[in-house]
């Protein structure tokens, strides 16, 4: 890894935002009224990809319903997630980052429309240098959300570094060898994380901003 870092870029759900519970539940919600099968754990397994897969791994027996059904997860997800917030510590992690001069991104399986909204629902769109939606690129773990975020910025694979709680995003970063971290209060377990070999595992966001802190220092002692 390159000491030189410039560029942080984070996954949304369950990365720096408590939303996955509410998913689950939406998701949940929508197969429901449409007398499909699904359980909790399936529901979670998907979240991170965009729309569209999650139709058609939870959902292949029924094409002509994923339409319906993604709008019915989308009204419900809307309607109930007011309370969703950042985890705690993540607030003072990006404000932290940000001071000192790290471009910083998203990288997530949301739609741009539903990106947006939690943007301004946290008052956070002035933090990020660029953001990506699964809606108007590739969905994780293919790496063109992520090569699309390095060519806009003009920072290469080995200056960044992916923050995530799933496999999809370790993945994604692993398939343009960019240095990657994964945290375990997500969705996937430290063992599914651990396999693509990340430079540690965050169990706490205050984990996470303390090994992003030792980085930041090394790179620092290296260039004075």
């Amino acid at each position: 890894m390159s000491p030189n870092i410039e560029l942080v870029i984070f996954d949304w759900d369950g990365t720096l935002f408590d939303s996955v519970g509410q998913i689950v539940a939406s998701l949940q919600y929508a197969a429901q009224q449409f007398e499909q099968p699904l359980t909790d754990e399936a529901a979670k397994s998907i979240i991170g990809l965009g729309l569209p897969e999650v139709m058609q791994i939870l959902f292949p027996q029924v094409p002509d319903l994923h339409q319906d059904i993604l709008q019915c997860y989308a009204d419900h997800y809307v309607a109930n997630s007011k309370s969703d917030v950042w985890f705690d510590g993540v607030a003072e992690l990006l404000a932290d980052l940000k001071q000192q001069g790290l471009k910083l991104a998203v990288a997530t399986g949301k739609s741009r429309k539903g990106l947006d909204r939690v943007l301004v629902q946290t008052n956070s769109l002035a933090l990020f240098d660029i953001t990506r939606a699964a809606s108007e690129t590739k969905s994780k773990p293919d790496p063109l959300m992520l090569q699309e975020i390095l060519t806009e910025l003009d920072v290469a694979a080995d200056r960044a570094i992916m923050v995530g709680d799933t496999s999809y995003d370790l993945e994604m970063a692993q398939n343009l060898k960019m240095p990657r971290i994964g945290v375990s209060y997500g969705v996937h377990s430290i063992e599914t994380l651990q396999q693509y070999q990340p430079l540690t595992v965050a169990h706490t966001v205050q984990d996470l901003h303390v090994y992003l802190q030792r980085v930041l220092n090394v790179a620092a002692l290296t260039e004075s």
